[in-house]
């Protein structure tokens, strides 16, 4: 039988681990933390019955991959759930940009943009299906519809700056901006329409689920699916070294540029290693775990139905912070994201204690403290009486 070995149990080493199993590999997944997942877990961070996503929160992507789909993790525990509102994207006038998973219900919200939003992304989000096998698979192959995926391709190589001005609105050129900003990029800068076309597509395609009981389900789905394969997990293994790893068929790594590099050193062509350990971090992320009384009383009421709600003010003012935050320049109003997954899954609250998840884009390596001006984000569009129904909160650094 052949053997693999794959270094990080995230979930795409635990995928990958998979995938191997189910051909008859003997797969060995080595992690170095207490338990696998990396960002794909959950716990209670700020009280006892409150479950808290400690990264990956929302999973549009996920539940669209071909990938994912095939391994039916339903059979193993995994249950998707949508919140009514997909994301809102409130404005300083009490104004909001809503998506939801319907093209034409967003359509219909956005005024004169209806049009446009429809001509936009009706067709791809019909044919998304159709897509995923070439927009997620390897970037080396001949497409499966290329007539399709050329139609989605073009507009994805403009900046998210020049495919904003298709629309008049702020609330559509908002809520496309907020989007488009899960690029960690500025948004003048080439191909950043593609995560929010790409998010955007596949929301209206299959919404923007959440995880049943946090997304720690995933993780657990995955390790199960693996264990019935045959395969085992090794936690707690911090490799440092080539020397450490057990004599496999093939070692994959699901760990970073560096990480990699560290472990392989002289046994990495010249070139490679020194790109790996070139490799620049983009932007960091400082997250902030709430536990709040009753939900958060947005000013605008669909924000308070939204999975996710992006604050950033017009599409001027994000492209301006992300703009600063990837010159190293911490905004006085960071561009901040909500996640309200309780929304769609109860079972996450204490009684009418809620738990928000949280974070605001921040400068690579910032070791400040964002978290009054996160705060104060949040009660820009859901005034003073916020502050009292806080409960203490988690803070992590940023990553």
């Amino acid at each position: 039988m052949s053997t693999a070995v794959i270094v990080g149990g995230g979930p795409n080493g635990l995928t990958a681990a998979i995938l191997l199993a189910q051909q008859g590999v003997h797969v060995t997944v080595l992690e170095a933390a207490d338990s696998v997942g990396g960002g794909v877990r959950s716990g209670a961070a700020t009280g006892p019955g409150l479950i808290h996503d400690y990264c990956s929160a929302i999973h549009p992507m996920a539940v669209g991959s071909p990938v994912l789909a095939g391994l039916d993790l339903e059979k193993h525990g995994l249950q998707w759930l949508w919140p009514e509102v997909d994301c809102a994207h409130p404005l300083d006038d009490g104004s909001c940009g809503v998506l939801y998973r319907d093209v034409a219900a967003t359509a219909n919200g956005l005024g004169r943009d209806g049009r446009r939003w429809r001509a936009l992304f009706e067709r791809p989000a019909r044919n998304f299906d159709l897509l995923t096998a070439d927009i997620m698979g390897p970037l080396l192959r001949i497409p499966r519809h290329p007539l399709a995926l050329t139609r989605f391709g073009v507009p994805t190589v403009l900046p998210a700056a020049a495919t904003a001005q298709l629309f008049r609105t702020r609330q559509a050129r908002a809520l496309f901006g907020g989007i488009a900003a899960h690029a960690f990029r500025p948004l003048h800068y080439p191909m950043t329409s593609a995560i929010g076309l790409g998010i955007i597509t596949a929301g209206h395609r299959h919404g923007w689920p959440v995880a049943a009981g946090g997304s720690q389900s995933i993780t657990d789905a995955l390790s199960s699916l693996l264990a019935q394969f045959g395969g085992r997990i090794e936690t707690g293994v911090h490799v440092t070294s080539f020397t450490q790893l057990p004599t496999a068929d093939v070692t994959l790594f699901d760990l970073s540029p560096t990480q990699v590099a560290d472990i392989l050193r002289d046994h990495l062509p010249t070139s490679v290693a020194r790109g790996l350990s070139r490799f620049r971090y983009g932007p960091g992320a400082f997250k902030v775990d709430f536990a709040i009384e009753d939900g958060v009383p947005w000013t605008n009421p669909d924000a308070g139905r939204a999975g996710t709600v992006h604050l950033g003010g017009t599409f001027a003012e994000v492209a301006s912070t992300e703009r600063a935050v990837h010159a190293g320049r911490m905004p006085e109003r960071p561009f901040v994201l909500v996640g309200q997954q309780y929304l769609a899954d109860p079972g996450r609250s204490n009684g009418n204690i809620h738990p928000l998840w949280t974070y605001a884009h921040v400068p690579h390596g910032f070791t400040g403290d964002a978290t009054q001006a996160l705060i104060d984000q949040i009660e820009r569009f859901a005034p003073a009486s916020v502050t009292g129904s806080w409960r203490p909160p988690c803070v992590l650094p940023p990553t």
